[in-house]
């Protein structure tokens, strides 16, 4: 499109709503692809809450950190794999094939996952899923942007982003609701496969893109499609749009020649223009996984429990909080992005940021401080007592020396006031069991303390100021910065630096938290953010109202400063 890629507004979804109530057939398309959307969203946060209780069923689970961070992370790693697969299927096969494939993949996962008898074979499923999630990630978006009509195709686009979120909020209370049920974490990961079987009946039903169908040469199967989508009166200038579209497209990827992916990035950056480009795509993608937010999204119970909160279902129940907050945050993006422009956004979004994570590293600070001590162990207690506390040596410790002793215990609290002291005793003998059955609280992760709700206030302001701005801008300046002729090999390696930076950020998330303790973890997700907010400063111009020949323009500039304000429309 030209001026830039085509946003929804509010005027649009007005026209969005009008139109699909008429022709419902779009509605139906739009939503049957968008399931993709919600799987992606489903996956990303249904494994937060199913790893407390794969923890409680798995002693080895529990006690190694890497392998807690494998079965989360192996979901990004498939993703990778899934996302340069699903670019190479889509062109092959088509945008149909590659979604029904991904619901196959994503059914296998599920199913994998819900019967693993062992903590292998659960990251074998997470695999599965994750090359779904990383075809779907690509493939859905495109599939609704290339067979929707061209004036609502922002806001039906926009629906597949509301998805996602809508679905880390249904996997919270799907996780909510099984926390009772025999199987818990089985039935959280293996629910999964009910909307990949839902959308695969659906999509045999639908059709190919109309787009891709015409590229192929199949002319008159993308015309019969475009007429059940437009109006009798418009079908026709819609094929000699599309005709024309495709043409440009075609010339445009004959302007940069023939060859792979990595002679084409190397003819790309020989160009000032795409070097400057890529490195600001590269910078607000790898700064959207370096200040945290997966580790919220991914560990969000698990942070929980670090700040007090001793509950499986305590812990998850609270955890809707943030996944609601992030949804919440992803609608308020499409309502001021083009408002206050994508700099702007990502700055202030930052500063937020910066702010809450310092405030929960001091959170954490506070609890690890104000630990509740370990008094001496009742004889009645037996050989439960954990085997690292002598305190006939002189030793004295608090609980959180207890919960991270070397041979796996836990912090047994008071029965009356949670702050006074309690016991430390193993869990590897029936130290939980002891504890519960005298009605107190067991503690494995994070340790009594009157700051839990400092904590939740941060995690939440977080949210709030991460996902209208570094939730979304990244993908939009990524959209809007590239020349079009190098927009998809940009665009890819950007994509490509934004996952592998999510998987880091997760395989390390739990072992940084050992190896320095919680609050410093968060002071260097911190310290990483300020870095982000200089970067983003120098190096990220305003793309706002420019159209792609006016970014070009203003990149090509020998006197170019991404801080000042362009002066290309200007002088055009």
């Amino acid at each position: 499109m030209e001026g830039g890629v085509h946003k929804a507004d509010n005027t649009e979804f007005k026209e969005c709503f009008s139109l699909t109530w008429k022709q419902p057939y779009i509605l139906r398309l739009a939503l049957s692809a968008g399931i993709g959307g919600l799987l992606f969203g489903y996956d990303t946060g249904v494994i937060s809450g199913a790893l407390l209780y794969i923890r409680d069923d798995f002693r080895q689970v529990d006690r190694s950190t890497v392998l807690q961070e494998t079965i989360v992370s192996m979901a990004v790693a498939g993703a990778i794999v899934g996302a340069a697969f699903g670019g190479w299927m889509n062109d092959r096969f088509g945008r149909r094939p590659s979604i029904l494939f991904a619901d196959l993949l994503f059914f296998i996962g599920a199913v994998i996952m819900a019967i693993a008898p062992i903590p292998e074979i659960i990251i074998l499923g997470r695999i599965f899923v994750g090359i779904g999630v990383g075809m779907a990630s690509m493939t859905s978006p495109l599939y609704i942007s290339e067979a929707s009509p061209a004036r609502i195709r922002g806001a039906l686009v926009s629906t597949n982003g509301l998805l996602i979120t809508g679905g880390q909020f249904l996997s919270y209370l799907i996780n909510l609701a099984f926390t009772k049920t025999p199987g818990t974490w089985r039935w959280m990961l293996g629910v999964a496969g009910v909307p990949a079987v839902v959308q695969f009946i659906l999509m045999l039903m639908l059709p190919e893109s109309p787009r891709w169908l015409y590229r192929k040469e199949r002319k008159e199967e993308a015309a019969e499609i475009l007429r059940k989508i437009y109006p009798s009166h418009e079908v026709e200038k819609e094929i000699e749009a599309l005709r024309l579209s495709i043409e440009a497209e075609i010339a445009e990827e004959g302007s940069i020649g023939g060859g792979g992916t990595f002679s084409k990035l190397k003819k790309a950056t020989g160009s000032v223009v795409v070097r400057r480009a890529l490195v600001a795509g590269i910078v607000v993608q790898v700064a959207q996984q370096f200040v945290g937010i997966n580790t919220v999204m991914y560990y969000s119970p698990t942070i929980v429990q670090l700040a007090g909160f001793a509950s499986n279902s305590t812990a998850l129940a609270l955890s809707l909080i943030t996944s609601g907050l992030n949804a919440l945050g992803s609608i308020v993006s499409i309502f001021f992005v083009d408002r206050a422009g994508r700099r702007k956004l990502l700055l202030i979004s930052l500063v937020g940021i910066i702010t809450c994570l310092a405030l929960l590293s001091g959170v954490f600070f506070g609890v690890a401080s104000h630990s509740p001590a370990v008094e001496l162990p009742n004889p009645a207690g037996g050989n439960s007592t954990c085997p690292d506390f002598k305190p006939a040596s002189g030793m004295t410790w608090t609980c959180m020396d207890c919960v991270k002793a070397a041979s796996g215990c836990g912090f047994c609290a008071h029965d009356g006031d949670k702050l006074l002291p309690g016991t430390c005793l193993s869990s590897e003998t029936d130290g939980k069991r002891l504890c519960e059955t005298s009605s107190r609280e067991w503690y494995t992760r994070g340790c009594p303390s009157n700051f839990g709700w400092l904590a939740l206030i941060a995690l939440g302001a977080y949210i709030i100021s991460y996902s209208p701005g570094m939730g979304t801008v990244p993908w939009i300046v990524n959209s809007e910065i590239y020349p079009l002729r190098y927009r998809g090999v940009c665009g890819g390696l950007a994509a490509v630096a934004n996952w592998v930076s999510n998987l880091i950020v997760t395989q390390t998330f739990l072992s940084l938290t050992e190896a320095l303790g919680t609050a410093p973890t968060f002071l260097l997700f911190c310290c990483v953010s300020v870095v982000a907010l200089v970067l983003i400063f120098l190096l990220v111009p305003e793309t706002k109202g420019l159209q792609f020949e006016e970014v070009e323009k203003m990149l090509e500039s020998k006197s170019y400063k991404a801080w000042e304000k362009s002066s290309v429309r200007a002088q055009s």
